[in-house]
């Protein structure tokens, strides 16, 4: 029996990995016919999955079906928790169910407490942009897997430049393995900033020229990145990781702190890294990068409500540039 439950907001990396088992599990000459997705937001459709997980597959290799954007982790009928009792347990060997949703599962409801009996369980959410440890990590695992040497400083500058963006991330590292060709000596950070787009690291930019009390700068940063066309929450993503960051070290800094506490706080790969955090952060006044955060959190409320969003971004980059003036 092979059931999978992948859940999490991270779409790129969800459909690499749907991807990636789903050629491991068919035989592609009987692809078409042992392949189903089924959008599952509703019992009927549901059970309409598990009736076809226990079709034994045709010609050689498994069946896969995939229940995709389920709601049984959100809320499951008695009835549709029955139908979910009675059949996983006497799903064929032969099939390869897999369910997948956006949101988190409930653990309180008996389907998911089921559902986590019975499968494997991956979580594919976005790494948050101040988690620079995690950041190098994916980037490393994802460099191998795609055969692309990097020096461990070219690793942290791409994990800097795409911060949480996987696919992003993929797109760049495809680029640079066309690059590399055959050479067998590692790609290095000069030769990754020329080829790289560094979204991640315009919005630290942007977040600098915040700090800095710079307006028109912040503003003009800003503007690159909205005729990019990058989305306004994940340059709120990026701004408010790097105020966090910042806020932490300084809060850290007056309490006295040495550097290996600040680092093991911020859970940094790079230790030396606190002492740049250190410069960035020596003229902006603890007060006020407190005060940073609650009007980044206004930021993206406001986006997520729908407001007008280069407006809004202006209005709140100018009110937090203003600020540390």
């Amino acid at each position: 029996m092979q059931i999978y439950l992948f859940w999490g907001e991270d779409d790129f990396a969800m459909a690499q990995a749907v991807t990636s088992l789903r050629q491991t599990v068919l035989d592609p000459n009987w692809a078409t016919f042992n392949y189903d997705k089924i959008i599952a937001d509703r019992p009927d459709t549901v059970v309409e999955g598990l009736d076809r997980a226990l079709t034994p597959p045709f010609g050689t290799g498994s069946r896969f079906v995939w229940l995709a954007n389920t709601t049984v982790t959100q809320q499951c009928s008695p009835e549709l928790l029955a139908q979910l009792e009675r059949t996983l347990p006497v799903i064929p060997p032969t099939t390869v169910l897999l369910l997948t949703s956006v949101k988190k599962p409930d653990s309180r409801l008996k389907s998911t407490k089921l559902l986590v009996q019975s499968a494997q369980v991956r979580e594919f959410s976005p790494i948050p942009p101040w988690n620079d440890k995690e950041l190098v990590q994916r980037v490393r695992q994802v460099a191998a897997e795609m055969n692309v040497k990097l020096t461990a400083t070219a690793i942290e500058l791409l994990a800097q430049s795409i911060g949480s963006d996987t696919r992003q991330l993929y797109s760049e590292l495809e680029k640079l393995l066309l690059f590399a060709g055959n050479r067998s000596q590692p790609l290095n950070p000069e030769e990754v900033a020329a080829l790289v787009h560094c979204h991640a690291q315009n919005t630290f930019q942007l977040a600098d020229a915040i700090r800095e009390g710079n307006t028109s700068a912040a503003l003009d940063l800003l503007a690159g990145l909205t005729g990019r066309s990058e989305p306004g929450l994940r340059i709120v993503a990026g701004l408010t990781g790097k105020f966090r960051i910042w806020l932490w070290v300084k809060a850290m800094i007056q309490a006295g702190d040495r550097d290996d506490k600040i680092a093991q706080a911020l859970d940094l790969g790079n230790p030396k890294r606190v002492y740049y955090f250190r410069q960035e952060v020596k003229n902006a006044s603890l007060e006020k990068l407190q005060k940073s955060l609650p009007l980044l959190l206004d930021l993206e409320a406001s986006l997520k409500r729908g407001r007008e969003e280069i407006s809004t971004l202006q209005t709140k980059v100018i009110e937090l540039s203003s600020l540390f003036r």
